[in-house]
């Protein structure tokens, strides 16, 4: 039996250390290297503090931000430690009056807007977590952002255009806005 126990023993620790300490190690070391900003949570850094990450939508709900995706996370939004999707099917009652009441919120934040309410003002991404929003949510949004912060809506158009990125290498996904950087260069644009 002894014979058995050493090897086994010693085997369970090398592999322990092998990978549970050098691989992670090595591989974020790696990774430093080759994609700093990545590697780092691809934190978005204003007068040397972080705000946010460009990769985890963030919870703005003053209406002189542009609003994000509706986060899945419950019960604090764009909680990443919570990342799930909502699993509520399009037929669910309990999806429908959420998608309600988002509507419902998003007319009395701005009653003159009487356009389409974009789908991703709407509804959750499959993470809950998403930070961008389609360029057509962006302007969805602008006559009530112009109007609360006394903005030309030209310029806040033009903000958004400068703000839009579109398919990764040129084929894959759909132009998207990245709601934290677009409001962060709104906050330059026009002191809230």
């Amino acid at each position: 039996m002894k014979t058995l126990f050493r090897p086994a023993l010693t085997l369970f620790v090398l592999l322990s250390a092998v990978t549970g300490i050098v691989y992670p190690v090595a591989v974020t070391g790696i990774a430093k290297v080759l994609f700093p900003d990545a590697a780092e949570g691809s934190l978005i850094v204003v007068n040397g503090k972080p705000v946010g990450s460009r990769l985890i939508g963030q919870n703005f709900t003053d209406p002189k931000y542009f609003w994000g995706r509706p986060s899945a996370t419950g019960p604090m939004p764009y909680n990443a430690s919570a990342s799930s999707g909502s699993n509520q099917g399009p037929l669910n009652p309990a999806l429908k009056e959420a998608v309600k009441a988002r509507i419902d919120a998003l007319k009395s934040s701005d009653p003159s807007q009487t356009a389409p309410i974009p789908e991703d003002l709407v509804t959750a991404s499959g993470s809950g977590l998403d930070p961008q929003i389609s360029p057509a949510a962006a302007r969805w949004q602008v006559p009530r952002v112009a109007r609360i912060r006394g903005l030309n809506v030209a310029a806040v158009n033009t903000l958004i255009d400068a703000h839009t990125e579109g398919r990764q290498l040129g084929l894959l996904g759909e132009p998207r806005v990245n709601v934290l950087a677009l409001n962060l260069a709104l906050d330059r644009l026009a002191k809230p």
